[in-house]
């Protein structure tokens, strides 16, 4: 591969989506029939089969997944929803959006993912949820954190009948990197009470844009009206669907709540079916470019993300590198490698640094651990249509820049 000067040789991640997506994409276009119908219908049942769950509630993005999901559990003003600060704005503006108070928890050090005693330390008798994030595609340590929330029951004061059925504070996943990621012998999706998924344009399964919501079916909560609650709410409250509705002489509805307008369209989740079928060699793509990544990390003594171990693999979706301060500033790292026509991306720049999280009262310098991954972290990039040539030129380049 020859370089020229502005030239991207190597996209970021660019969605992999074949003739077959086009297709089935065409197909509910000439249908007659282009909004929620049975497309949706077909995928929420395939992504529950892959999954291992019971029901799923597909949306128009995560973000409308983790709102409905603390709208569904009850939550809102006077409850605090606990997060990592080390995550993008969605986690938290989803907590904000239902009127709770957000409560930020610095990462380990030198990890990605919540410290574990400053979680604990940060639950009170007004905590309602947690909401876990899934970096990279590594699913976070989800028995540690119930069995946090199982300690927290005699301090737990629910407010609503779906909190007093659960009996402690929500485990709510924000999985929207990990979907096809497994963790202790269970899949993204088991692994905490309710898991909420994207499937966005830079997603490793994408349906242009949408998301979903999945639930443990061991909860002992009623997976059925879980699934009507949340598909009433994401369609302004109706009590029955507009394809149903479209049906002669079937006009009459009513609105039971003042609802909100999150559904996903048959042609996203045509689309979407596509990729679920072909997501297992995608997801093999994906790995076998980060065992190539991980050889030229480990022969640069560079640290990254760890996407498997003997009781977790990833689903390969961000390769998140960590610079040595000393070595060179990550910024002038992505700079050199977009040079070399490579784009490469930060994951992520901590809540507290941002102008909206600034205003509602949070600052950098109580989360310092936060701070320092974000200074040394550069994701390289991945996409399952990523060529042998195009692994080789961003190994090489990032060889010769760090050298």
């Amino acid at each position: 591969m020859s370089n020229t000067l502005n030239t991207v040789m190597v996209p970021f991640s660019p969605p992999d989506v074949t003739e077959l997506e086009a297709d089935a994409v065409r197909d509910v276009l000439l249908s007659g029939w282009i909004t929620t119908g049975p497309q949706v219908t077909h995928f929420e049942h395939e992504l529950s089969d892959y999954c291992g769950t019971s029901r799923t509630v597909v949306m128009s993005s995560a973000t409308a997944g983790l709102e409905l999901t603390l709208r569904l559990l009850g939550i809102g003003p006077g409850d605090e929803v606990i997060t990592t600060a080390y995550t993008f704005s969605a986690t938290a503006a989803a907590i904000h959006h239902v009127g709770a108070s957000i409560v930020l928890v610095d990462v380990a050090s030198d990890s990605f993912f919540m410290d574990p005693t400053h979680l604990r330390d940060a639950i009170t008798d007004r905590t309602k949820a947690i909401i876990p994030v899934d970096i990279g595609g590594v699913m976070a340590d989800y028995s540690s954190i119930l069995r946090l929330a199982d300690e927290a029951r005699s301090v737990f004061q629910p407010t609503s009948p779906l909190q007093e059925q659960l009996g402690r504070i929500a485990v709510i996943a924000d999985a929207a990197h990990s979907l096809g990621a497994t963790s202790k012998g269970l899949k993204s999706g088991q692994a905490a009470d309710f898991t909420v998924f994207s499937f966005h344009a830079v997603k490793n399964l994408t349906t242009a844009e949408g998301g979903a919501v999945t639930w443990n079916p061991d909860l002992g909560l009623s997976s059925d009206d879980i699934h009507q609650e949340l598909t009433c709410m994401a369609l302004h409250g109706q009590t029955k669907s507009a394809l149903d509705k479209s049906k002669p002489g079937a006009w009459e509805y009513d609105i039971v709540l003042p609802g909100y307008k999150c559904n996903m369209t048959d042609i996203a989740a045509a689309m979407g079916r596509v990729q679920l079928r072909r997501f297992p060699k995608m997801l093999s793509r994906r790995r076998e470019l980060i065992d190539h990544y991980d050889q030229a990390c480990t022969d640069l003594n560079l640290d990254h993300l760890i996407h498997h171990g003997n009781d977790f693999l990833s689903s390969g979706h961000l390769y998140l590198l960590l610079l040595p301060s000393q070595m060179i500033a990550r910024d002038e790292f992505i700079a050199r490698m977009s040079e070399a026509g490579i784009a490469c991306n930060v994951h992520y720049k901590p809540l507290p640094l941002l102008t909206a999280y600034k205003a509602l009262g949070f600052s950098i310098v109580d989360y310092p651990n936060s701070l320092s991954m974000f200074l040394r972290e550069a994701t390289l990039p991945l996409f399952s249509t990523m060529t042998d040539d195009q692994i080789d030129y961003t190994c090489s380049n990032m060889s010769r820049i760090l050298s």
